[in-house]
C-alpha cells in the first residue's frame, strides 16, 4: 500500500462505531496518507485502542479536552507531522481515491482550500449537509458562508494557521462557515472538486436531528452576531437569506397544510436568534 506526505484530521468526541467505519475507509485508500491523527475529545479508552488497531495505516491518537470541534481540528493543526491536511469526521467514510483528489489538487495549486461532495448513503434517512454537485468550480472575490464543508476539505497547514486557524469561540457550530467567510474575504481562493467524495452516514433519531438543526442554527446566529458586530455588515446579506428561508417555508406549510414544518426552518426559529445575540455581546465585549 503506498502512502503519500499528508496528515487526515479526525475530531472525535467518543463514537466508536461510526469511527471505526471512518478508520476502514481511511486505511483502504489508495494510495492512503501517512498520518490520520484521531483528536479525541471523549478521552474514552476505546477511542484509544480502536485507533491503535490502525496504527499500521498511520492512525495516532491524541487526547484533546475541548469543549468544541473546533478546538479539537485547531489541535490537530498544531500536531500534524505534515503541511497538507485533510478534515473528514467521525461519522464520515472517504471514497478510495479521496486522499490522492485531495493532495493532487493541492499540488497544482497548494494556497486555496479544496472542498466536494458529502453525500447521504444510499437508502438513508434525512442526512444534514450534503452536496451533490458534479461540477467543478471556485469561490473567489466574493464572499460567502456555504461553500466549505469541513468534512470534506484540504488545505495547506501553513496557510489555515496563518488566518487564525478555526474560530474557537464558534463552540456549537458553523467554524467552517466562518472559516469560509474569513478565507474569502481575505481574497483566498476554495475550489469545490467533484470528485473528492465523503459519505456522511446517517445514525441520529427524528428527535436528535431537530435538536442537531437547532445547534446549527444557533451557531450560524453566532457567526453572524460576531461579524455584524465587528462592524462586517456585508454578512446582513445571508441573515436576511436565513429570513427569506423561514417564510418561504411557513408559506409552504401553510399551503400544504402540512403538520411536519421545515426542519432547518424550525432550528433558525428556534436557535437563530439567540445565536445572533450571543455572537453580537461577545464581539463587542
Amino acid at each position: 500500500m503506498t502512502e503519500i506526505p499528508v496528515t487526515v484530521i479526525v475530531p472525535t468526541i467518543g463514537r466508536a462505531s461510526q469511527l471505526e467505519a471512518c478508520l476502514e475507509s481511511l486505511a483502504d485508500c489508495e494510495p492512503r496518507a501517512e498520518e490520520v491523527l484521531v483528536v479525541d475529545q471523549s478521552g474514552s479508552s476505546q477511542i484509544k485502542d480502536l485507533t491503535g488497531r490502525f496504527a499500521g495505516a498511520g492512525a495516532r491518537y491524541l487526547f484533546n479536552s475541548g469543549p468544541g470541534k473546533s478546538i479539537g481540528a485547531n489541535a490537530g493543526l498544531d500536531h500534524a507531522r505534515h503541511e497538507v491536511v485533510l478534515f473528514t469526521d467521525d461519522d464520515c467514510t472517504v471514497e478510495r481515491s479521496w486522499v490522492a483528489s485531495a493532495s493532487g489538487a493541492l499540488e497544482r495549486d497548494p494556497s486555496m482550500i479544496v472542498t466536494g461532495r458529502v453525500l447521504a448513503p444510499r437508502d438513508a434517512g434525512h442526512v444534514p449537509s450534503t452536496i451533490d454537485d458534479a461540477t467543478p468550480h471556485e469561490y473567489v472575490g466574493r464572499p460567502n458562508v456555504g461553500a466549505l464543508y469541513w468534512n470534506n476539505m484540504a488545505c495547506a497547514r501553513s496557510a489555515l494557521q496563518g488566518i487564525g486557524g478555526f474560530d474557537e469561540s464558534l463552540t456549537l457550530a458553523a467554524a467552517d462557515n466562518d472559516l469560509c467567510w474569513r478565507w474569502l474575504r481575505a481574497g483566498g481562493r476554495i475550489r469545490y472538486e467533484p470528485e473528492l467524495v465523503v459519505w456522511h452516514h446517517d445514525w441520529r433519531t427524528p428527535k436528535e436531528l431537530e435538536r442537531l438543526y437547532v445547534r446549527y442554527a444557533r451557531g450560524q446566529g453566532q457567526l453572524y452576531g460576531k461579524h455584524l458586530g465587528r462592524g462586517d455588515l456585508g454578512i446582513a446579506r445571508f441573515v436576511l437569506r436565513d429570513f427569506l428561508y423561514v417564510c418561504r417555508a411557513a408559506l409552504a406549510a401553510v399551503r400544504n397544510r402540512s403538520l411536519h414544518p421545515d426542519p432547518w426552518a424550525l432550528g433558525i426559529v428556534r436557535g437563530m436568534p439567540r445565536g445572533l445575540a450571543e455572537g453580537w455581546r461577545s464581539a463587542r465585549s
